[in-house]
């Protein structure tokens, strides 16, 4: 399958800067006073000339020094491809030199984060740089007014998050008036956590909804319905679990509760739909783990992050299904006004390009779709990080004890311990069996994520947390840590895509720090059940069921 977008972003030199260009002109910009290197901020042309001057600026106003990795970085970047970074090895700052060679052209930059908080982080702490370029930088924030929005937008450089890009974009499209729009015409993205917002947010929908709401009428009677079913008799779920299906008895059954002769029949299939969410709402989501129930609303967590996501609902039947469910007031669903995939709200950008620190294993997928190469960088220091091999258990119950042990061994040493888990229900399970004090990051708490990360590496620290902790986050080691061996990562499930373990991996051995990861992994996890049900043999290899469950979804985007 060719890219559906081929040919939209400029053809690669075939000469490129190279980091020695870089350095040689850096080399000259480090012996100017300030006057003479703001002027020559202003006068660079040339991409090496443009990358050195930022790297000079920013060791004078960050007091950060760039390193050559992040110089090749800073290249890829501003060549138009992926540059894959481990984990701390600076991608915000070396994203910015190719930031400030796309914003020169007066059209315009959108940095796109993973959540609001790297944005408003990333644009507060990079903002002195961008003013030595007479570059103004504005932050796009959830809530915020459609004036700010608009003097966000028109600035030269906009941190924003891909969500609330595309919902102003499709906000725009239904605008009746030029004034009520807040975007100007889009011309290039810098992606960072590229991989999971090209890849793993890529087919999900954002969608905007408004006008005269439906009864629910049908929900109501559904919900009662469902609630007197029983699985394997009523209903079954088909593997990989992503459909539920009522059995002829369920359909009977359903058919008495209604006093109706047969549900499908055209006059019917309201109350037909209303079931089939109500079906899916009690059977296949699961609180604290795809939803949480949050100051009297059902709000979703993102699977692959672990946040929260207010603007993100189910389809009108199913969010309003799992309101009953959880005895909740039911919102007002209006019709669907607009739509638009995240894979369709890149192809508007002329010029796109990404960073992350787990992109080689979808490098085949990123060129796919996207037309997109994958350059790995190499590391500044070597990677000290012992990756240790899985700890396989036949129940969750073993593993879990497993779990809690290693966990209390490694606390007694002094080690500060990260652990991974799956959902808000897992991390708030595990917190009750432990004892030993530690820190609980999940969507319930995502205010204190700043103060609990910045105490996870200090001596005998564990934290338990979602994917919250997997990206954007640097754990510093306290005194004294390095000598005992660093952070020590422990991952309690295998994620159906390996990028995302190898992103919790990351959070140890940073910059050349000792550190070490291990995973916990039982035949009951979800991943395990989900994939390898059908394979007994596939279920002591972990990494082949993920490679299943990778390609299965990549199917699944291909055909979107």
């Amino acid at each position: 399958m060719r890219a559906w977008w081929r040919g939209l972003f400029a053809p690669k030199p075939s000469n490129e800067p190279t980091v020695d260009d870089v350095n040689r002109f850096r080399a000259q910009y480090l012996e100017l006073g300030e006057e003479d290197l703001k002027a020559a901020s202003r006068s660079a042309t040339s991409l090496p000339e443009v990358i050195a001057v930022t790297a000079v600026v920013a060791a004078r106003v960050l007091g950060l020094h760039m390193f050559d990795v992040q110089l090749r970085g800073a290249l890829a970047l501003a060549s138009g491809r992926i540059a894959e970074m481990q984990t701390g090895e600076g991608k915000t700052l070396a994203a910015v030199p190719a930031v400030v060679w796309y914003a020169r052209s007066g059209d315009g930059v959108h940095v796109l984060t993973a959540n609001d908080y790297l944005a408003r982080r990333d644009a507060d702490w990079m903002r002195g740089i961008y003013a030595w370029f007479g570059l103004s930088v504005g932050v796009i924030q959830q809530g915020l007014e459609p004036q700010a929005r608009r003097s966000a937008y028109r600035c030269d450089v906009t941190y924003a998050t891909a969500n609330e890009a595309g919902f102003d974009y499709l906000r725009d499209a239904i605008a009746l008036s030029e004034d009520e729009q807040v975007h100007r015409p889009f011309a290039a993205a810098v992606v960072d956590e590229a991989d999971s917002i090209l890849i793993d947010e890529a087919r999900i929908p954002l969608v905007i909804a408004g006008g005269a709401a439906e009864t629910t009428g049908p929900a109501d009677r559904a919900d009662r319905v469902v609630r007197g079913l029983a699985r394997g008799v009523h209903f079954t779920v088909e593997p990989p679990g992503r459909n539920v299906s009522l059995t002829p008895a369920g359909i009977e059954h359903a058919e008495r509760a209604l006093n109706r002769r047969n549900l499908f029949e055209s006059e019917n299939f309201p109350l037909l739909t209303a079931v089939q969410d109500a079906l899916h709402a009690h059977v296949l989501l699961r609180k604290d783990v795809d939803y949480v129930v949050q100051d009297g609303a059902v709000v979703s967590v993102d699977e692959f992050k672990g946040r929260t996501v207010h603007e993100r609902r189910w389809p009108a039947g199913l969010q309003t299904a799992l309101e009953l469910k959880e005895g909740v007031a039911p919102r007002r669903q209006g019709r669907v006004l607009g739509s638009i995939t995240i894979q369709n709200l890149m192809a508007l950008y002329p010029v796109v390009c990404g960073m992350t620190g787990t992109a080689a294993t979808q490098a085949e997928e990123f060129r796919e779709i996207y037309d997109l190469e994958v350059e790995t960088i190499p590391t500044n220091r070597p990677v000290a990080r012992i990756d240790e091999p899985d700890a396989v258990f036949q129940t969750k119950a073993e593993k879990e004890a497993a779990v809690i042990g290693e966990i209390t061994r490694l606390h007694n040493t002094g080690r500060p311990v990260l652990v991974g888990t799956a959902s808000v229900e897992e991390s708030e399970r595990l917190s009750r069996a432990l004892g030993v004090p530690h820190h609980v990051l999940n969507a319930r708490n995502e205010e204190a994520e700043a103060a609990i990360i910045a105490r996870a590496g200090t001596r005998g620290a564990v934290t338990v947390s979602t994917n919250m902790a997997g990206r954007g986050v640097d754990i510093q080691l306290g005194p004294g840590v390095a000598e005992l061996g660093g952070l020590h990562v422990i991952g309690t499930n295998r994620h159906e895509s390996r990028r995302i373990d190898n992103q919790l991996r990351g959070r140890a051995g940073r910059q050349g720090d000792p550190g070490s990861s291990r995973f916990f992994v039982s035949h009951q996890d979800p991943l395990m059940v989900k994939y390898g049900a059908d394979d007994p043999r596939a279920a002591h290899t972990p990494d082949s069921i993920q490679r299943t469950a990778e390609g299965q979804n990549l199917d699944i985007r291909l055909f979107l």
